[in-house]
Parts: C-alpha cells; sequence; structure tokens
C-alpha cells in the first residue's frame, strides 16, 4: 500500500467526521424537538401525542403523521406571552451585544498593541473567569448587587449615594451579569483580528494626512470587521437564549424566552408549545448567521 493511501484515509475520516458529528448531535435532535412541536399536549407519558410506534404497522404511522399539525406555531403567534418573550429577548441581547462591543473593543485594541512579552499575560487575565465555575460567578454578583453588598457600600463610602440602591432584580443587575460574563467571548475574537493587522497601514495613512480618528475609522476598524462579526455572534447567539442570568439577577415582570421554555418544559409540561418556541428561536438566530455568511463572501470576493 502506498505512503498516500495510508495517509489518505484519516484526511478522510477526518473530512467526514463533523458532518457525523451535525448529523448525531443536531439534525437526529432537532428532528425529535420538530416532531414534538407538531404534536398535542396530553396527559400521558411522554406528555404529547401521537407518539409513532414503528412495531405497529405502516397504517399506524400513517395514522400517527395525519395527526401531526402546526397549531402550536399558530399559538406563538397569536399569544401575547410568547410574543413579548421573542420581543424583550431580541432586545437585551441587541443591548448587552452592543455594550459589550463598546467595552471589548477598545480592551481588544489595547492588547493588540502591547508588547508581545505582555500580550499572554492580558490573554490570561482576559481568560481567567473561565477558570471559576459560570453559577458561582452570578452568585458571587448577587452578594455584590445585594442591599447590603459591595458595591452599595463602596457607593456609600464615597458618597456617591445616601442610601443603599436596589440592584437585584433588576435589568442593570442583568445586563451587568451579561456583559461581565461575555466578554471574553467578545474580546478574543477581536483581539485576534486586530493582533493580525499590520501597524504600517495605520502609519502611512497618518504620513498621508489622516487624523487618528480617521485612522481608526477609514482603516483600523474596516479590517476588524471580521473580528467584530464574529464577536458579535458568540455573544448574540446565546444571550438570546441565555436562562441563568436572567433568573437570577433580574426581575420576574417580563421573561425572556429561555425563562419561558422552562416554565413550559417543567412547570406546565407543555412539551409540543415549548418545542415549538425552541423551534422558532432557531429559525431566528439563523438570520444573523446568513447575514455574516453573505458578509463573510463579499468581503472574500472584494479582496479577490
Amino acid at each position: 500500500m502506498s505512503s498516500r493511501r495510508i495517509f489518505a484515509r484519516p484526511a478522510r475520516f477526518a473530512a467526514i467526521a463533523p458532518y457525523v458529528w451535525m448529523v448525531l448531535f443536531f439534525l437526529v435532535p432537532f428532528a425529535f424537538v420538530l416532531k414534538i412541536s407538531l404534536s398535542q399536549t396530553a396527559i400521558a407519558q411522554p406528555p404529547y401525542e401521537p407518539v409513532f410506534d414503528l412495531t405497529a404497522g405502516w397504517e399506524a404511522l400513517r395514522a400517527a403523521f395525519a395527526a401531526l399539525s402546526i397549531d402550536n406555531f399558530k399559538l406563538l403567534g397569536s399569544d401575547d406571552i410568547y410574543v413579548f418573550a421573542y420581543v424583550r429577548s431580541l432586545t437585551v441581547a441587541i443591548t448587552a451585544t452592543a455594550l459589550l462591543l463598546l467595552i471589548g473593543y477598545p480592551i481588544a485594541y489595547g492588547m493588540a498593541r502591547l508588547p508581545k512579552r505582555w500580550q499572554g499575560v492580558a490573554m490570561v487575565l482576559v481568560i481567567v473567569p473561565f477558570w471559576t465555575s459560570f453559577l458561582i460567578r452570578i452568585y458571587a454578583w448577587i452578594n455584590i448587587l445585594q442591599h447590603d453588598g459591595l458595591l452599595n457600600q463602596i457607593l456609600l463610602a464615597l458618597h456617591l449615594v445616601g442610601q443603599p440602591v436596589v440592584w437585584l432584580s433588576t435589568d442593570t443587575a442583568m445586563y451587568i451579569g451579561i456583559v461581565y460574563s461575555y466578554l471574553p467571548f467578545m474580546i478574543l475574537p477581536l483581539y485576534a483580528t486586530l493582533a493580525k493587522m499590520e501597524p504600517v497601514l495605520e502609519e502611512a495613512a497618518s504620513d498621508l494626512g489622516a487624523r487618528p480618528w480617521q485612522v481608526f475609522w477609514l482603516v483600523t476598524f474596516p479590517l476588524s470587521l471580521p473580528g467584530v462579526g464574529a464577536g458579535v455572534l458568540l455573544c448574540f447567539i446565546p444571550i438570546v437564549g441565555e436562562f441563568v442570568i436572567p433568573d437570577l439577577l433580574a426581575g420576574s415582570n417580563s421573561l425572556m424566552i429561555g425563562q419561558t421554555l422552562w416554565l413550559e418544559f417543567f412547570t406546565n409540561k407543555d412539551w409540543p408549545v415549548a418545542s415549538a418556541a425552541a423551534i422558532a428561536l432557531l429559525v431566528v438566530l439563523l438570520v444573523p448567521l446568513l447575514l455574516y455568511e453573505r458578509l463573510q463572501k463579499r468581503q472574500l470576493e472584494q479582496g479577490r
């Protein structure tokens, strides 16, 4: 057997592995959720019907397929609870992602301009929060933001407030938790893009008479758009479906879609409606992914 064939087989397996992974851990679970979303709620185990019984014969399968309907998807559009949950989730995700970009971009830019020996140290400092459990970090913020917590003690000591501020169970606390938790996901792709940028490009723009803000907007920022897009997607998509942070830090007046899914699955035991809400959320999140892919293709075509 030639050496080319020996190395060709592992290469083929490596190329096939991602597709096998997607089929087993995305398409197959997606098919189950889609089937449940087209079913009806039932007081049974499992709590929906019809249930496919492959041993019952072809006629039973045909009857089960005929019983499927899109009533649950119609309910999502007609019930204000789900509409408000989607709108609030998108609003929170857009606002939090914008805050993350405003905070993360200067940090990533500063890291990229550090001497090489200090960039690794800065990278470690950004990643350090991941070394602690996510839940422990959120509970730490509960202690910091509570009525007699560290934040209020500092504000009172500096005479910035006359009495303790109510932080917990507010949108402000939720945004603090989200920005703190997702900031590394914004910084890392931005830093990876900015670190590859040639400083001579900015120097050339300055030599040609561009002011510092013009150098940034006309040279630096356009070249960093791939990192901006990656960071925005890495933050926006999980924030839309975030459950833990809003549940622990925000108030219960208006729920996000992640909390709504939890209530439908585990409190109301309405698996079909919850599955339909999850499918609709997936469809909504496909929009920014498709837009990002189109922008990437356009940039590649312009680069050629």
